[in-house]
């Protein structure tokens, strides 16, 4: 029998107050929540645009596909007292990023979605996306692995409005008017090819790119547009800056070079005629 991670009691109270929250800013548009498993482990594999997504996600699932919300939760938010005792009390894994712990987290999350039969939220990307028009990046393997490893079903997740909200790298929030907020949920993505093989980075490159795949082509549903042939790869993008700010400081340096000032002949006399 699957346990119940999540205090009754806080459970009712936080989703009342999140929910009197983005009703009072938002407007919410739902479609897909038929495809979320009514019961059981499943992994909800969402795109992420603002902090301010989380919330919209868990209302999303929470009141529109009827399951609680589990998250993985950066270890710096659980250390926030009163954030730490609600997100105990309502089930939340934390993770510490970079870490040996993150393998822990990740352990805990296959309890929550094996034994305890949650619903676990991840963002593949791991962060915000810096796409300059915000389609989802290419992702990290965990989500890929651990789908492999339990054979729980992935539900892509897209949405679109957030950064309306709240843009990432913002502090100053637009409450008013209410933002349209829109949520589109896909079937199951189809990992039959990768089940049962050994977990090479190539099968789980290959899986994380069929998740990221499917969660692309429900927000270019939501959006009405065509996303990129490639998606943007964050780790190249940094990687292509710090090349270009090497570059820049590369004449500035080589100018302050003494031998620029004049070399020596070999008679001992300086080369411009000095």
């Amino acid at each position: 029998m699957a346990k119940q991670r999540e205090s009754r009691w806080v459970q009712w109270i936080v989703s009342r107050i999140v929910r009197f929250i983005l009703w009072m800013v938002t407007k919410p548009e739902w479609k897909g929540t038929e495809n979320v498993p009514a019961r059981g482990g499943v992994i909800i594999a969402a795109n992420h645009l603002s902090v301010t997504d989380p919330l919209t996600v868990a209302h999303f699932l929470y009141i529109g596909a009827r399951r609680w919300p589990t998250f993985t939760m950066k270890d710096a938010v659980m250390r926030i007292p009163v954030v730490r005792s609600v997100a105990r009390s309502t089930g939340q894994i934390p993770i510490k990023r970079g870490s040996a712990d993150a393998v822990k987290a990740l352990g805990e999350a296959e309890k929550a979605l094996t034994q305890d039969g949650s619903s676990v939220i991840f963002y593949p990307e791991g962060t915000c996306t810096r796409d300059p028009e915000l389609w989802p990046m290419t992702a990290k393997n965990g989500v890929a692995r651990l789908a492999l490893t339990t054979g729980v079903p992935v539900v892509p997740v897209a949405h679109w409005g957030e950064q309306n909200l709240l843009p990432y790298g913002s502090k100053k929030p637009s409450l008013f008017p209410r933002k349209r907020i829109q949520f589109s949920a896909g079937p199951p993505v189809d990992l039959s090819a990768f089940r049962d093989q050994p977990l090479t980075a190539t099968v789980l490159e290959d899986a994380t790119k069929a998740i990221m795949a499917d969660i692309t082509a429900l927000q270019a549903g939501i959006r009405g547009e065509q996303p990129p042939a490639e998606p943007f790869d964050l780790k190249k993008a940094r990687q292509r800056a710090a090349e270009a700010k090497r570059s820049e400081r590369a004449p500035e340096e080589q100018e302050g070079r003494p031998e620029n000032a004049g070399t020596e002949g070999e008679n001992g006399k300086n080369n411009t005629g000095a």
